[in-house]
């Protein structure tokens, strides 16, 4: 199923959503930076524990690398509160 009904009535249509947003060669390659940075630190520090989330001290959008020095891990609630400022 490619939708999605919330209780008060919203559909999504995920499929629509994938292929004007996600499927989009910039998205792809963001999203293959972000794998890329979450196996590094798996790679240097184990798993990451449920809830925590790797965190980009200096923003892919501003420039900042995948390195070590530019990552660390943060709970889920700090990463979406910095967003990508």
């Amino acid at each position: 199923m490619a939708k999605k009904v919330y209780p008060d009535g919203r559909v999504r249509d995920l499929k629509k959503e994938y292929a004007s947003f996600h499927g989009q060669p910039e998205e792809i390659k963001k999203r293959a930076q972000r794998n890329a940075a979450h196996a590094a630190v798996e790679k240097k520090s184990g798993p990451i524990p449920k809830g925590m989330e790797v965190d980009h001290k200096k923003s892919l959008k501003k420039g900042g690398g995948n390195g070590a020095d530019n990552l660390r891990v943060v709970s889920r609630e700090t990463n979406r509160k910095k967003g990508s400022k």
